[in-house]
């Protein structure tokens, strides 16, 4: 399990802990740069080796070179003597898509290609940067990130609340963890969803293998990973793609995007997940044509963040708001529309 956010203070206090990882009880032996390229998102080999170079990665607390080989149960930390960067926010004039505002708290329309906080990779453009830079004195979450009542994922689009008092933060985010705020997604997918609504429940956690993607644990580990809730309705059938509706009951990281997948309907584009290649249709190469081209108009995972309600903390009045599907969806869709009719 990664933490980012730790700082240490060994015989150095300078250094701090940017990742820190235990390896499995499985773990065949690999280099230990081959090693953390399958953890570290955004990283280069090259990155990794100078790191190694410099002494900033300890196994066991020991400073290994690049080509340690990592064996089951090691602790692998890589310390710099810089805090890690989500800690330096710089307010950027980026402008915001602002569906409503009051006093407590703002309604932002998030556009698919925007990371909602700084991490590893990405340290400028985001929706911080943007909001910190329009607003002064935003409240802390829990993870000391400035505004945020949850998130979306950086390529989907869609609707984020944001608290500008420490009460909206408590009363919003509380409405989250009782799951009593409304959350309803737009997903196109693949293959031909047959129940026109059903519910995915089964607990989601880290892969145990590839530490990018998250999964829903079966069988003997069902009791891993974090419950979670799906509530699904077919919009309408496009052939090869279904257009889904999806309800959050609870917010897990990619929780559609892995919910989806489990019950054999991967998000369309979705490459974390394997969307971006064909997994429906036919081998005709005009097809093949087809579906190379909707993924240029849309390309990213076809998730849009449509629909969002919760109590305002200070009126108690319940407020909805709705956005339209982004162009880039709406084009994908048409196509699918027009190519499922011929």
């Amino acid at each position: 399990m990664a933490d980012h956010d730790t700082s240490i203070d060994d015989n150095d206090d300078e250094l701090y802990e940017h990742y820190s990882f235990t390896a499995e009880k499985g773990q065949q032996p690999l280099r230990i740069d081959k090693y953390l390229m399958n953890f570290i998102e955004n990283a280069t080999r090259n990155k990794i080796q100078t790191a190694a170079k410099n002494g900033s990665i300890y196994v066991n607390d020991t400073p290994v070179k690049q080509n340690y080989k990592v064996k089951p149960f090691d602790k692998i930390r890589v310390l710099f003597e810089h805090p890690p960067y989500e800690y330096l926010l710089t307010p950027e004039n980026i402008p915001l898509d602002i569906v409503y505002e009051d006093d407590e708290l703002l309604v932002v329309n998030k556009p698919a290609g925007m990371v909602v906080h700084p991490g590893h990779g990405n340290y400028s453009g985001t929706l911080i940067n943007a909001l910190t830079y329009h607003f002064d004195n935003l409240p802390n979450n829990s993870s000391n990130r400035p505004g945020l009542v949850h998130r979306i994922d950086k390529d989907t689009s869609g609707l984020l609340v944001v608290a500008k008092t420490e009460e909206a933060m408590t009363h919003l985010s509380k409405q989250f963890f009782d799951k009593t705020s409304e959350r309803e997604y737009v997903a196109l997918v693949w293959g031909n969803v047959e129940e026109d609504s059903g519910t995915v429940e089964g607990n989601i956690g880290r892969h145990p293998k590839n530490r990018l993607q998250n999964t829903v644990f079966e069988g003997d580990d069902a009791d891993k990973g974090k419950p979670a809730v799906t509530h699904y309705k077919v919009i309408e059938r496009l052939g090869y793609v279904t257009l889904v509706s999806c309800k959050l009951e609870t917010g897990r990281t990619h929780q559609i995007r892995v919910h989806m997948k489990h019950i054999g309907h991967t998000l369309f584009n979705d490459e974390r997940y394997g969307g971006e290649k064909i997994l429906k249709g036919t081998t005709f190469n005009k097809y093949k044509q087809f579906v190379e081209n909707c993924f240029k108009v849309l390309p990213r995972q076809a998730l849009h963040a449509k629909t969002l309600g919760f109590e305002h903390p200070k009126t108690g009045e319940f407020l909805r708001f709705n956005t339209e599907i982004p162009e880039d969806m709406q084009l994908c869709v048409e196509k699918w529309r027009n190519y499922s009719k011929h």
